[in-house]
């Protein structure tokens, strides 16, 4: 008789364990690549920017080597440029274009490469070389007017001399 209550106390424990296998699902979370954890931060930005165009990664620095924890902040790097796709657009953000003399902007700061978890602490600066490139063709351009301009105004003075020497010889 002991036997039978033995193995019915088994099937109770082995069927409590299978009931408590199924409610409770093992914490598996997929750990990100770097680059994935970047994209997803890129992905951050431009839902929280308040420019009308969004920005894609244009340089990735390097991983730096360190702890294997995926719940660690780890240190990023990157470069985003501004592309020529409205926030509206629906289309992937890879297949935008980088705008020409778009906005560039470097990002530092920490983020997480544990799927689940969405923490990200980014600063991005524009970077002033590209303020100063537009700035350079901005002022190209305008001297290209301002030049334009000046041979106009030359050839309407000489036209006005001839007109002159000419009402003179008659």
């Amino acid at each position: 008789m002991e036997t039978q209550r033995d193995s019915t106390s088994l099937e109770r424990w082995s069927l409590l364990l299978l009931l408590l296998g199924l409610v409770i699902t093992p914490a598996t979370s997929r750990t990100l690549s770097y680059r994935e954890a970047v994209l997803r931060v890129v992905d951050g930005i431009n839902q929280r920017s308040s420019e009308e165009n969004l920005y894609r990664l244009l340089k990735l620095d390097s991983q730096p080597q360190g702890d294997k924890n995926p719940n660690i902040p780890k240190p990023v790097s990157f470069t985003v440029k501004e592309t020529v796709c409205p926030k509206t657009t629906q289309q992937p953000l890879e297949q935008c274009d980088f705008k020409d003399n778009g906005l560039v902007k470097q990002c530092y700061g920490t983020v997480i490469l544990d799927s689940d978890r969405r923490y990200f602490d980014i600063n991005c600066d524009e970077v002033l070389e590209n303020r100063f490139g537009q700035l350079r063709d901005l002022i190209r351009r305008g001297g290209q007017k301002i030049a334009e301009k000046f041979q106009r105004i030359g050839e309407q003075i000489n036209d006005i001399f001839r007109n002159l020497q000419a009402k003179e010889e008659s």
